[in-house]
């Protein structure tokens, strides 16, 4: 099936573009970008052109920030194409809903996409985690916001959701992994005084059977990031790291379940199974807790960000 990317960012060029490329259901045929392109792809900078030229083109996967994916991706499924959302699938729930809605209507599918459930270990988790009682969870989300986001002032902006951008993929991997489902019940937000998300955060979950549940999530750690949960039940103690990558039982290393390799060729596999099947998926479990810490959420002011 050919496929049109857009938003050729440095998410596009290192994960999109390499995952389509080596599988064997999609060819990427057209980008449309301001500035990047990819070599051989034809590229368009209007959105709308592309759409009119290319209806042979029946999957945009789109890779914009969250602010301007909803009308871009609105366009698309008006034209009558399918559409998979890079995360967050939008910048408020609303949105997302109505997308859902406007799909549904127009008959194609949608697929709101959360990278880091991919990841090796995270089905593993799952399976381990399903009949234990949980006691404490801990999630640990720390990275340097200059690596991973270099000069990238929209996570910054209002809607960006600053270090929720890393923290929501934390929150992908928690829905999908625990047989209970939880709510925040608190947090407190760390905001540069000149910027308009948060660089920090803290959150409190209620669990269904009395478990402590928490989240730290820090945008400015120096060194090597720490991506982890930490699970403590009655039967033991899960260590799930590298954002999902690797996993220990009591401290001895587990195996992935088999299957496709890669966060990104999973995605992509799976857009095409929704595709030839007509269904969506548009589960929105990790973005309704975002939303809930910035409902709940204790501003406190931090010192001024500069990259």
């Amino acid at each position: 099936m050919e496929i049109a990317l857009v938003g050729i960012g440095k998410i596009a060029v290192d994960q999109h573009v390499p995952a389509i490329a080596a599988s064997p259901d999609w060819e990427l045929t057209a980008t449309v970008s301001r500035h990047g392109t990819v070599p051989g792809v034809m590229a368009y900078d209007d959105f709308d052109q592309m759409l009119a030229e290319r209806s042979e083109v029946r999957v945009v996967s789109l890779c914009l920030p969250p602010v301007p994916r909803f009308d871009y991706a609105r366009r698309a499924i008006a034209a009558g194409r399918h559409v998979m959302l890079e995360k967050p699938p939008g910048a408020t729930l609303s949105e997302c809903h109505a997308l859902e809605a406007l799909a549904r209507r127009h008959r194609v599918s949608i697929y709101a996409t959360w990278h880091s459930r991919q990841a090796d270990k995270v089905p593993a988790a799952k399976a381990w985690l399903k009949d234990k009682r949980l006691e404490r969870l801990t999630i640990t989300w720390r990275e340097d916001v200059r690596q991973w986001h270099p000069g990238q002032d929209w996570v910054f902006e209002a809607g960006g959701l600053g270090v929720f951008d890393p923290g929501i993929n934390a929150l992908s991997i928690l829905t999908e992994i625990l047989p209970d489902p939880v709510h925040l019940t608190g947090a407190e937000l760390h905001f540069p005084e000149n910027r308009e998300t948060p660089i920090a955060a803290s959150c409190r979950f209620h669990h269904p059977q009395g478990a402590e549940v928490t989240m730290d999530l820090d945008w400015l750690e120096p060194g090597a990031p720490t991506w982890s949960i930490e699970a403590v039940t009655d039967a033991g103690v899960l260590l799930l790291e590298q954002g999902g990558g690797a996993l220990s039982i009591d401290g001895v290393a587990q195996e992935a379940l088999p299957g496709l390799s890669g966060e990104y060729p999973r995605l992509y596999d799976q857009m095409a199974k929704l595709v030839k099947t007509g269904g969506s998926e548009m589960d929105l479990s990790p973005l309704r807790h975002v939303a809930d810490a910035f409902l709940l959420g204790r501003r406190v002011t931090a010192p001024a960000f500069a990259w």
